[in-house]
């Protein structure tokens, strides 16, 4: 009982008593439910009985199989961040994104993804949300994973919440040293110079977003970078004037046709602001494909990924 008071305390400390108040009001109330609430009507995650028309799917066509050992072969991606406003002293440098992890969802998911950046080369790494397996529930599970993954990750590490994760995870997660950015923004320092990056909480489901805190403290012309769980707030986050977001929740469809088309993608924005690179009002994205898998431990046309962002100056 004191442990948990100490934590909420943290948490009120951070957020406020109101946001805090009500992210754990809608967190009970809604974590659960199948439709409502949310940027979209219908939440898969939560529709469990999909689960077994997936595998049943998959097994008649005989690719669970494949489909698994694909959602386990985690591709390293390289993507140019062009970014405004970047003093030439932060060119080369390199973020390592790690998205939707759902590090519980399964026994090897912490192991492979151990074993996919343990010998990655980048000045800081950004995860950009979806730690835990489920939607609700227990997350000590989670926290082992991530502490597991902390290990191998050099360098500070900066983390946003996504749909599936509990603010309640934000104390523990701080403990093993990853800054979680709930609508604040820290300072990138090389020297003299510097660029901005901001963080919202989650923008899909709990639509605990507030990109007036997160922002208004960041100098015009500043370099900025956004991370948010989702795409969804693309227009939001460019009339706020950030020069770049990182983002995933998508997966990239997990399930899709070949060629890379998504049976489904669970977000309301464009298509092509849902897997890989774009641009949108002046403003730079990417939306990882993410390293894990939800619903079901499976994939198909759509590989895992962890993306190195390398900065350069425009």
């Amino acid at each position: 009982m004191e442990q948990e008071l100490s934590e909420q305390a943290r948490l009120e400390r951070r957020v406020g008593r109101i946001h805090l108040r009500q992210r754990l009001g809608i967190e009970q109330d809604y974590e659960r439910r199948v439709f409502g609430q949310g940027r979209t009507f219908i939440h898969i995650e939560n529709w469990f009985s999909l689960r077994g028309l997936i595998r049943g799917a998959l097994r008649g066509s005989l690719l669970l199989g494949r489909s698994r050992r694909n959602a386990r072969r985690i591709q390293v991606r390289h993507n140019p961040l062009v970014l405004a406003g970047l003093p030439p002293a932060f060119k080369g440098f390199t973020l390592l994104q790690i998205s939707d992890l759902h590090i519980d969802f399964a026994d090897d998911y912490a192991h492979v993804l151990i074993e996919t950046v343990r010998d990655l080369d980048y000045d800081l790494c950004v995860l950009t949300g979806d730690y835990r397996g489920e939607t609700f529930g227990p997350f000590d599970a989670t926290l082992k994973g991530l502490q597991r993954l902390r290990a191998w990750l050099t360098g500070e590490v900066y983390a946003v919440l996504g749909n599936h994760d509990t603010i309640r995870m934000v104390p523990g997660m701080e403990d093993l040293d990853i800054r979680v950015l709930l609508n604040e923004h820290v300072e990138i320092r090389r020297g003299a110079h510097a660029f901005y990056l901001a963080g919202v909480d989650d923008a899909h489901f709990y639509r605990s977003d507030n990109l007036e805190k997160t922002a208004d403290a960041i100098p015009d012309g500043a370099a900025s970078i956004l991370l948010s769980h989702t795409p969804e707030i693309y227009s939001q986050a460019a009339h706020a004037n950030f020069g770049a977001m990182l983002c995933g929740h998508t997966h990239g469809g997990q399930l899709c046709l070949p060629g890379g088309i998504p049976v489904l993608l669970n977000a309301r924005c464009p298509r092509a602001l849902c897997a890989g690179a774009w641009k949108y009002n002046g403003m730079i994205g990417y939306t990882s494909a993410g390293s894990g898998a939800c619903v079901v431990d499976v994939r198909l046309n759509c590989p895992p990924e962890v993306t190195l962002h390398h900065l350069v100056p425009a």
